[in-house]
């Protein structure tokens, strides 16, 4: 499949005139051919007008037509074969392993909302029949079903751009729950974004959905990205990125006549609490552990370990020596772009010039733009009073806070942001130190973890990926697993309906087969 540099509006594709914009590989930060042309304000209204005369068509196709073409997408991704792998390695600098994960994972998400469809619980039937002699007064028939919000705007991730890119989860949990995509590919991985983007376009058209199911944008500045967040036909906005543009696009989104919710995943540095009985008992394999959560993708994924919090017991002597001597020995590994580098970089160097800071290790220098592994070191009392010592630096970073009793490590936890994920480090003799925080721990993260990491998400019906603000703007949700399908779906009452004006879903007869809720039920 030849990357033409061109934007997929609906069943077209078209040059776009607004300047241009180059993969750049990211190991050496050259351009990669062909050169992409950005769209105009004209291009964004075609997608826009194609996704809102599609809407209705599109929600109404059957669940199991809406799998089978989620199950296309799958198909056609994985049948690009090499070309996807070695022009994201080359526009991301992640490693074939990594990539080939991500897409398997993409193919997964894609899969698992195919599943979703058919099983039929995401439309939370409710059927509560009439009650003509019930005094003192009759109760009327009335049924529940869930559908789409409208057309969704998805904006591709940079630290993947396959999983949380064109066809990632958001688009994937969009288009299940029967609303048009309009993609806006994240400016680091054009080519990739441009050969996935195309297999969802063909997928669309075997499977004889609307033509507006599906388009994707390029744009080099922030007017495209700004327009389609403001434009009144989408209904909803996916974005997994910085705090600083996801609050933007909050910001856009709430001031519109009419507004929509923004599902941003931003910000989270996803604390570790170790407590003393296991610090004492296995502080060593701790900190080797930690480096290997901490270095994982080069720091870059959203769950890595940013903050570690010791209850300090006669363990942490042997656990800060094998953080640093593990982490002495990380090789450094290419960032997704010579920008995301150039900030973990700034902020390395903001921490080692920071006095409150003490450097524990550093792992093994890098070339151009590889990012080196870096550990260090304060106190409860320094980092509640220095607000900059929690801000995330994103890469391979991370910040030991060593707290010297328990009304310490409950003041530091209190003072932290949302975040996607805490975990705890406690063996049996601290589960009842560990239970007594646990309550605190669910008011800050979406996931708890115990004696693990937050990195490595796993795809499931039971997974939350998100948090309360800054991890996420809204923490009812999450964008990762079958529940992200809620994000994109509002409930529908249909009262005194006779069943040639209900639809199929809700009839009695309940030819689809679908689970219900019915009085007895309830």
């Amino acid at each position: 499949m030849t990357i033409t540099g061109e934007l997929l509006i609906g069943f077209e594709k078209r040059r776009g005139a607004n300047s241009q914009l180059w993969g750049v590989e990211a190991a050496s930060g050259q351009r990669l051919q062909p050169g992409f042309g950005g769209a105009e304000l004209s291009d964004l209204e075609d997608a826009c007008a194609l996704a809102e005369s599609s809407f209705d068509a599109y929600r109404q196709t059957t669940p199991d037509e809406r799998a089978r073409f989620l199950e296309r997408i799958a198909d056609n991704i994985l049948a690009i074969g090499d070309e996807l792998t070695e022009r994201c390695m080359a526009e991301s600098g992640l490693p074939r392993a990594r990539v080939e994960g991500e897409r398997g994972r993409t193919v997964g998400q894609l899969r698992l909302f195919a599943s979703v469809l058919r099983d039929g619980r995401y439309l939370d039937i409710r059927i509560d029949k009439a009650l003509p002699e019930r005094t003192p007064a009759p109760r009327p028939d009335i049924r529940l079903r869930h559908i789409g919000l409208g057309p969704v705007a998805v904006f591709g991730a940079s630290n993947f751009p396959l999983a949380f890119s064109v066809a990632g989860g958001d688009t994937a949990s969009a288009l299940a729950a029967g609303c048009p995509v309009i993609v806006k590919a994240h400016s680091a991985h054009p080519g990739t974004s441009e050969l996935v983007g195309r297999a969802v376009q063909n997928a669309v058209r075997d499977c004889s959905m609307p033509q507006g199911t599906f388009s994707l944008l390029f744009d080099s500045g922030r007017q495209i990205s700004q327009a389609l967040v403001a434009d009144h036909r989408i209904k909803a906005v996916g974005f997994t990125g910085s705090r600083r543009a996801g609050t933007a696009f909050m910001q856009i989104a709430a001031s519109r006549p009419e507004p929509i919710p923004v599902y941003a995943e931003m910000s989270s540095i996803n604390p570790v609490v170790v407590f003393p009985k296991a610090l004492a008992a296995r502080g060593d394999e701790i900190g080797r552990d930690l480096v290997t959560a901490l270095t994982l993708g080069a720091g870059q994924f959203c769950t890595n370990p940013g903050l570690i919090l010791v209850l300090e017991d006669s363990g942490y002597t042997a656990f800060a020596a094998s953080l640093a001597d593990t982490l002495k020995q990380s090789q450094a590994a290419t960032m997704l772009t010579p920008g995301i580098y150039k900030s973990y970089r700034d902020g390395i160097e903001a921490l080692e010039a920071n006095p409150s800071v003490k450097t524990i290790a550093k792992g093994v220098p890098g070339n151009n733009f590889q990012g080196q592994a870096a550990a260090f070191e304060t106190d409860a009392a320094k980092f509640l009073a220095h607000k900059e010592l929690h801000e995330e630096v994103f890469g391979a970073a991370t910040l030991v806070v060593r707290c010297a009793t328990v009304g310490e490590l409950q003041a530091v936890v209190s003072a932290l942001e949302g975040q996607l994920t805490i975990s705890m480090h406690a063996d049996e003799g601290d589960y009842e130190e560990a239970r007594r925080f646990i309550p605190l721990f669910e008011r800050k993260a979406g996931r708890l973890i115990l004696n693990g990491f937050g990195t490595g998400v796993e795809v499931c019906h039971a997974m939350v990926h998100g948090g309360p603000f800054p991890a996420t703007s809204d923490s009812r949700t999450t964008s990762v697993g079958s529940l992200a399908i809620a994000r994109f779906l509002r409930p529908v009452s249909y009262q005194s309906f006779p069943s040639k004006l209900l639809a199929t879903e809700l009839i009695d007869e309940n030819p689809l087969d679908l689970p219900r809720r019915t009085d007895p039920a309830l």
